[in-house]
C-alpha cells in the first residue's frame, strides 16, 4: 500500500511545476510540459514489460531493481544538472509507475482471498489518490524552496518506498515463467510511444494535421502488428487472448473511456481555479492553493474505496463500476450547471473523487474474476496502460476543448468552453455506463489457480 502512495505521489510532483521548471531551466512551457509527458510514457511503456516480469518467480528483485531505478531517477531531479537530465529523471521515476499492479500480484499470492481483494481494491484507489497528496506537497515545496526543493520530495519518499519493498515484499511462488517477449514488448513500446506523444502535443494537430494523423496510422499499424506477435509468442507481455476475453476487453473499454472522462474534469476543475479572476471567472488560485481543491477528491475517494469491498458483497463489480460512472458524471454535471463559487468546485471534485474511487475499486474485481493468480500482475499492468492511454486523451480533449474556445487576441478562453468540454465529459461516462451495464448482463465464472 506505502509503495502504491509513494508511485502514485510521485507521478503527481510533475504536473504542479511546470512553470516552475521553465522559469528555472529557461525553457518554454511546452519543453517544460514534458517533465510530465516523457513519466508517462516510460510508465506506459515499462508496465506491461514489469507485469511479464511480477509474474515470474523473479518478482522481488524485479521491485526492488525498480525502484532502485526510480531512486536514481529522483537524484537526478534534484543535483543542479541541465534540463536533459531531469528528463532523464523523470523518465526513471516514470518507469516505477508499473509497479502498483506488481503490488496487486503480491497481494493476490500472499493472502487469503477476501483480504486480498480488499487489498487489491485500496491499492488501486490509493494509486490515483496519491495525487491530492503529491500535488499541494510539491507545490508548496516549489514556492518556499524552488523546483529543486519540490523535487526533493519524491527522492525522500521513493527511498523510503524502497527500504520498505527491502524488508517486506516476500517472494512469488515458484514454478512460474519469467520469459519476456522483447520483440513484443518493443513493438507495443513504439505504439504506446506513439500514442500517448499525440496526445500530449496537442499543437501538432493543429498546426501539422497531416503528420499527426501520419502517425496515427502508423500507431494502429504497430498495435495490429503487436497483436499478430502476441498470438504467436508463448510469452507475450500481454496475453491478447485474455485481453480479447468478453468481460476483460469491456473492462479495459470502460477504464479507457471512464479515464478520458475522470482525468477532463480533474483538469478542467484545476485549471478553472487557477484562471485570473479579470477574465471574468476564475478564481486566481496559486499552484498550492489550487492544488488544495484535490483533497476532497482524495479524500472522499478513499472513503469510496474502503466502502467498495463491503458493497461488493451485495452488489456485483459491473455495477458497482456503472454506479461509479454515473456518480462521475454528476460531478460533470455539478461542474457544468455550478461554478461561480469556490466551494462548488470542491463539492465538484469530491463527487469526481468519490465515483473515481468506487470505480477503481470495482474494476480489479472484474479482471480478476477471469484471470488466474499467475497473470494477475499482467492482467492489471494492461490495464492501468489502457487508463493511463484514457489519462492522456482526456488531458488532451479539455486542451483542445478550452483552446477552440479562446478567442483571438486572448489568453483564456471563454466560460462557455468549459460548459463544452463539461458535456463531452458527460458524454464520456455515459458511454462509461452504458458499457459496464453490458458487463453486468455476464456472469463469468471466478478463476483463482
Amino acid at each position: 500500500m506505502c509503495i502504491a502512495l509513494v508511485v502514485a505521489a510521485v507521478g503527481s510532483i510533475g504536473a504542479p511545476l511546470i512553470t516552475s521548471v521553465a522559469t528555472t531551466f529557461h525553457v518554454s512551457l511546452g519543453s517544460a510540459q514534458w517533465t510530465l509527458t516523457v513519466a508517462l510514457l516510460s510508465g506506459a511503456v515499462a508496465t506491461p514489460v514489469l507485469g511479464r516480469l511480477g509474474a515470474g518467480p523473479h518478482r522481488r528483485a524485479t521491485i526492488l531493481v525498480t525502484l532502485a531505478v526510480v531512486v536514481a531517477g529522483s537524484a537526478l531531479t534534484v543535483l543542479p544538472l541541465p534540463f536533459a537530465w531531469l528528463l532523464a529523471g523523470r523518465a526513471a521515476q516514470g518507469v516505477g509507475l508499473g509497479l502498483t499492479a506488481l503490488m496487486m500480484g503480491v497481494a493476490r499470492d500472499h493472502l487469503p482471498e477476501e483480504r486480498g481483494a480488499a487489498v487489491i481494491a485500496l491499492i488501486s484507489v490509493v494509486s490515483i489518490m496519491g495525487v491530492g497528496v503529491g500535488y499541494p506537497l510539491a507545490a508548496l515545496l516549489a514556492e518556499l524552496g524552488g523546483v529543486r526543493a519540490a523535487y526533493g520530495l519524491g527522492l525522500v519518499v521513493t527511498a523510503a518506498a524502497l527500504l520498505t519493498a527491502w524488508r517486506s515484499i516476500p517472494e512469488a511462488p515458484e514454478g512460474r515463467s519469467a520469459r519476456v517477449d522483447v520483440a513484443g514488448a518493443a513493438v507495443l513500446a513504439a505504439a504506446l510511444f506513439l500514442v500517448l506523444f499525440l496526445a500530449g502535443e496537442r499543437s501538432l494537430w493543429s498546426r501539422h494535421l497531416a503528420v499527426a494523423a501520419g502517425l496515427a496510422v502508423a500507431a494502429g499499424v504497430l498495435l495490429r502488428v503487436w497483436a499478430v506477435v502476441e498470438l504467436r509468442s508463448p510469452t507475450p507481455p500481454v496475453d491478447v487472448r485474455a485481453v480479447r476475453h468478453p468481460a476483460v476487453a469491456g473492462a479495459n473499454l470502460a477504464t479507457f473511456v471512464g479515464g478520458v472522462g475522470m482525468y477532463l474534469l480533474l483538469t478542467l476543475i484545476t485549471r478553472y481555479a487557477q484562471t485570473p479572476q479579470g477574465a471574468g471567472y476564475g478564481f486566481g488560485l496559486t499552484t498550492f492553493v489550487a492544488g488544495l481543491v484535490l483533497i476532497p477528491f482524495s479524500v472522499l475517494g478513499f472513503v469510496a474505496g474502503k466502502l467498495t469491498p463491503r458493497v461488493r458483497k451485495r452488489i456485483a463489480d459491473p455495477l458497482l463500476l456503472a454506479g461509479s460512472a454515473v456518480v462521475v458524471g454528476g460531478g460533470f454535471a455539478l461542474f457544468a450547471a455550478a461554478r461561480s463559487d469556490l466551494a462548488e468546485l470542491f463539492v465538484a471534485m469530491g463527487v469526481l473523487g468519490f465515483g473515481v474511487g468506487g470505480f477503481s475499486a470495482a474494476m480489479p474485481g472484474v479482471i480478476l474474476a477471469v484471470t488466474p493468480k499467475s497473470e494477475t500482475s499482467s492482467a492489471m499492468s494492461f490495464n492501468f496502460v489502457v487508463r493511463s492511454v484514457g489519462y492522456s486523451l482526456g488531458s488532451a480533449i479539455g486542451g483542445l476543448t478550452l483552446a477552440a474556445g479562446t478567442g483571438p487576441g486572448r489568453l483564456v478562453p471563454d466560460d462557455s468552453a468549459y460548459t463544452t468540454a463539461a458535456l463531452a465529459g458527460i458524454g464520456a461516462m455515459a458511454i462509461t455506463t452504458l458499457t459496464s451495464l453490458a458487463l453486468a448482463r455476464r456472469r463469468p465464472s471466478r478463476t483463482n489457480p
